[in-house]
């Protein structure tokens, strides 16, 4: 292939494209091998961008992704999965999960959770027990039953009040030291662990004691924010039994560390955004403190300064209406003639609201009223919302 070949089909070419034709690339030298002249040529080219060799060396491989690079590309990582950082994908299709630091006082409720189990599971195992709280969490409910580390207890229990299930999951080295403590092993030795067999009766049911216990102190840790009874309704070990909610929908996963020792394991409590959609304004609330915002003193003083409160009080014997033009034209001396009479009956009111009707007689020389029915619950209410603004 010679130099002057090229050039004339690169020349071609380039008046077609200028023309706003396309080349005919059998019209250009084809028979004598310019079109693999050209060709070549557009390789070489591409391997010049791209990094790679010149246009007589080999064309060198193209640059492909390692596993951490798609794992950062995705937003997945095996090392961080309790992380709340999240970045790539993972993040763009997680967006749409509320986070739990909007509901702030979820934060307090199992703060709370944790100092009653770590008391209520010292009477009940009778042995130093260390309760955490490792991370609370927003998940969907598809993605928390595919990530159980299997084999585990799965225990649904519904509340009551709200109406709705949670699940309550137990890993398996929680499960052999709670037997081993409650059948009297001895400290100092980790739980034998026996693979490849379902777990018996005997653990079923110890197991079960403790979740009853469990569910029992967060009936505790919710009762400032209302009164919820959590009553176990089954337990299972295939999550696939488990299902409370949908695949997509979004969960509040809290996380439990519970140490006893050498022993220990990891309980997880989750709670679908359905279960607290009923309270979600309380949960909303930013205060501190085991009285969940209430303050006594305020309460005492506010009713204190209401019941010392004046407030005026009109007795209207009658009402007229008038045109306006006969009440422009009144003079000294004249004399409106009311329809009630001596015996009538007359209105009590504060402002323009109505409290009870009386009757009109004298004490002394004051003119008096005797009341002859109670304060309407309309009107308190009512009185009681003026005074206070």
């Amino acid at each position: 292939m010679s130099d002057d070949v090229d050039q004339d089909a690169l020349a071609a070419e380039w008046e077609a494209a200028a023309a706003g034709g396309q080349p005919d690339f059998d019209s250009i030298g084809m028979d004598d091998g310019s079109g693999d002249a050209l060709a070549s040529e557009w390789e070489a080219m591409v391997g010049d961008n791209d990094g790679m060799s010149g246009p007589q060396g080999p064309q060198g491989p193209e640059r492909i992704l390692n596993q951490d690079e798609i794992d950062s590309l995705l937003g997945f990582s095996i090392s961080d999965d309790d992380a709340n950082e999240r970045s790539g994908i993972r993040a763009i299709i997680n967006s749409a999960l509320v986070s739990y630091e909007r509901l702030p006082m979820l934060e307090i409720v199992f703060d709370r959770l944790v100092r009653l189990m770590t008391t209520s599971l010292r009477n009940f195992t009778s042995d130093n027990v260390e309760v955490s709280l490792d991370n609370i969490s927003s998940i969907r409910f598809g993605d928390y039953l595919n990530s159980i580390p299997l084999p585990a207890i799965l225990a649904v229990f519904r509340a009551e009040q709200l109406d709705n299930y949670g699940l309550l999951t137990v890993d398996s080295n929680l499960i052999y030291s709670i037997v081993d403590v409650l059948l009297g092993g001895r400290r100092g030795t980790s739980a034998m662990r026996i693979e490849g067999r379902p777990y018996t009766t005997i653990e079923r049911s110890l197991v079960q004691r403790m979740i009853e216990v469990v569910l029992g102190d967060a009936k505790q840790a919710f009762a400032p924010l209302k009164e919820v009874d959590f009553s176990l309704d089954r337990v299972e070990t295939n999550p696939r039994f488990a299902a409370i909610a949908r695949p997509a929908n979004a969960a509040i996963l809290v996380k439990l560390r519970i140490d006893m020792e050498d022993r220990g394991g990891r309980i997880e409590l989750l709670l679908p955004y359905a279960t607290l959609e009923p309270i979600r304004k309380m949960l909303l609330q930013q205060f501190m403190g085991e009285k969940f915002g209430r303050d006594n003193i305020w309460e005492s003083h506010l009713a204190t300064e209401l019941w010392s409160t004046k407030m005026q009080v009109n007795a209207v014997i009658d009402e007229l209406k008038r045109p306006l033009g006969e009440v422009m034209s009144l003079k000294v001396g004249d004399t409106l003639m009311l329809d009630n009479g001596p015996d009538g009956e007359i209105e009590l009111r504060c402002g323009s609201v109505k409290l009870t009707t009386g009757r009109m007689g004298r004490i002394g020389h004051n003119v008096a009223i005797r009341l002859d029915a109670p304060l309407q619950p309309s009107a308190r209410n009512a009185v009681l919302g003026m005074v206070s603004s």
